[in-house]
């Protein structure tokens, strides 16, 4: 499976621009390799139905407030009614997470930082939990709940194994759609078994929504019976 080359960090103005184009480019690369085994992720990327936008770095409080503001764009445009599938990515630049321990701690220090910039009037989705061990979890974000893929270079997943740390936003929304409709079951078998050729072994930390706490999910690790998700809700 092709690994896009990590890059250098740049600062702002033409570079930062330039190095949005690139990075796209890089993740354009990688979700296009024969072997990547998300099918959903692959459709949405041929279809443009995607947004990507660089930031600095994973779990910074700038990051946040920018991301914030992109992503608040990005669910507002989203049909409610799941219609069409599309994601939002986050590309963090500067030095990437040692290991996949440091990635979900800065993972999830990004998460509550942009949770902490939700606008204080919109309430955390109502078809979801806001309790992280609860099996209804799912993150919110302006009202929609939203699946999220962390990728790194040092992932155990080679299907998360991006050279830039990153974070894929998925609405909710569509995947209950598909199932409506009598896709979803299908598609994620697919995805499963192109992930079980890819890899080996399938994912330890798979579960579909309601058996337990995607949360878990997230970071892409495999994480112990004891684990504990360090999210907290703010107070409405």
């Amino acid at each position: 499976m092709h690994v896009a080359r990590e890059g250098v960090r740049v600062t702002n103005g033409a570079d930062r621009h330039e190095a949005a184009r690139r990075l796209e480019a890089e993740f354009v690369a990688f979700v296009e390799d024969a072997s990547f085994p998300c099918l959903a992720g692959k459709g949405v990327l041929h279809r443009g139905n995607h947004t990507l936008r660089v930031y600095d770095g994973l779990g910074t409080e700038v990051a946040a407030a920018q991301l914030a503001d992109d992503l608040r764009e990005f669910v507002h445009a989203t049909p409610a009614d799941g219609a069409g599938m599309r994601a939002f990515v986050a590309v963090f630049q500067g030095p990437a997470p040692a290991d996949e321990i440091a990635f979900e701690r800065r993972l999830w220090r990004q998460l509550q930082r942009l949770h902490e910039h939700d606008d204080p009037g919109v309430a955390w989705d109502r078809t979801v939990s806001a309790d992280p061990e609860s099996a209804q979890f799912s993150f919110s974000f302006g009202g929609h709940a939203l699946f999220v893929v962390g990728m790194h270079p040092a992932s155990s997943r080679l299907s998360r194994r991006f050279a830039w740390p990153a974070l894929v936003f998925n609405p909710r929304s569509q995947f209950e759609r598909l199932r409506s409709e009598g896709h979803f079951e299908r598609l994620r078998a697919l995805v499963r078994e192109r992930d079980v050729a890819l890899q080996g072994t399938a994912n330890p930390n798979l579960a579909d929504f309601g058996e337990r706490s995607e949360a878990r999910q997230y970071s892409g690790r495999a994480t112990e019976p004891e684990w504990r998700c360090p999210f907290h809700r703010k107070s409405p």
